[in-house]
């Protein structure tokens, strides 16, 4: 399915969603991240809704500034114009106190720990609880973790309809901040979204498997009701994967080089995935109409 059914979806919402465009500056836009400014643009403003731009910058390692530079000359260029956090921008690393604050309640409602683990001590993607009962303290080089219990979640998919997952059983006690300080995707997005008021999540089907930990964790900083979500397809490289930011051929930066304008960038993206059939030029001012 790869539109949503605009009346039901509306139906979801007791005011105009508010979703967002929150690439990382870790590397250049691609088509993938096209489709995604696609959906988000377009659903939002179908069912009247806003849409803000945050820059998830959590990864103070890999985050460069070049990077967010090309990611805000591009959108210009393209024409995707958010609703906020443009001028200024917002950014994860500007609001320091919001995680640790959020930190702090956690700590005062819920169980939270450090742990030693390395990704060779986890061994998968399921975090056994192993230094839950070790008593560490939060020294450098350590994570945080909060327990995750047994409770299954659920949230609607405005693509795929209702969803349920259990958290502990997927990735088991969610980390929270990683052994190099900085902190983790799962956490920052849930106290953003939370504290901007984002209520439709529009993303890539590479993360649905997040949206439980996410709903949970949100549930357990004080959310009442949990947002909607949009998992959008993605486009997929040669061999199978999902295009990685240093993708040469999909690139806004090389496609631009080669002479391709903003709507003809658009509408290939909108190809790649089919939303419509073949390319042709789609002006970023008329992506709603693939929905409607």
């Amino acid at each position: 399915m790869l539109r949503p059914d605009l009346a039901a979806a509306a139906a979801l919402f007791t005011a105009p969603p508010v979703t967002r465009f929150a690439p990382s500056p870790t590397g250049y836009l691609h088509l993938g991240h096209i489709v995604n400014a696609i959906y988000t643009w377009g659903v939002a403003r179908a069912l009247g809704g806003r849409v803000l731009l945050r820059l998830e910058d959590h990864d103070r390692i890999r985050s460069r500034p070049e990077y967010e530079s090309a990611i805000v000359e591009d959108l210009d260029w393209l024409g995707f114009e958010a609703d906020e956090g443009r001028r200024p921008l917002t950014r994860q690393s500007d609001a320091p106190d919001t995680y640790r604050d959020a930190l702090r309640e956690l700590k005062r409602t819920q169980r939270v720990y450090a742990c030693d683990c390395s990704r060779s001590d986890i061994g998968g993607e399921r975090y056994s609880g192993r230094c839950r009962e070790r008593g560490l303290s939060e020294d450098p080089g350590r994570g945080i973790r909060v327990q995750f219990d047994h409770r299954a979640v659920g949230a609607q998919d405005l693509l795929s309809g209702p969803l349920a997952q259990t958290p502990a059983e997927q990735c088991g006690d969610l980390l929270l901040r990683d052994r190099d300080g900085n902190w983790t995707y799962q956490f920052a997005v849930s106290v953003d979204d939370l504290r901007e008021g984002v209520t439709l999540v529009i993303r890539g089907a590479d993360l649905l498997a997040s949206t439980g930990r996410q709903v949970l964790l949100a549930s357990m900083l004080g959310r009442a009701a949990p947002a909607h979500f949009l998992h959008h397809p993605l486009i997929m490289g040669p061999s199978g994967e999902k295009l990685s930011k240093s993708a040469r051929d999909t690139g806004i930066r090389e496609l631009r080089a080669q002479g391709l304008g903003p709507a003809d960038i658009i509408g290939r993206a909108a190809a790649s995935i089919g939303l419509v059939g073949v390319p042709r030029p789609i002006p970023a001012s008329e992506v709603t109409a693939l929905f409607v």
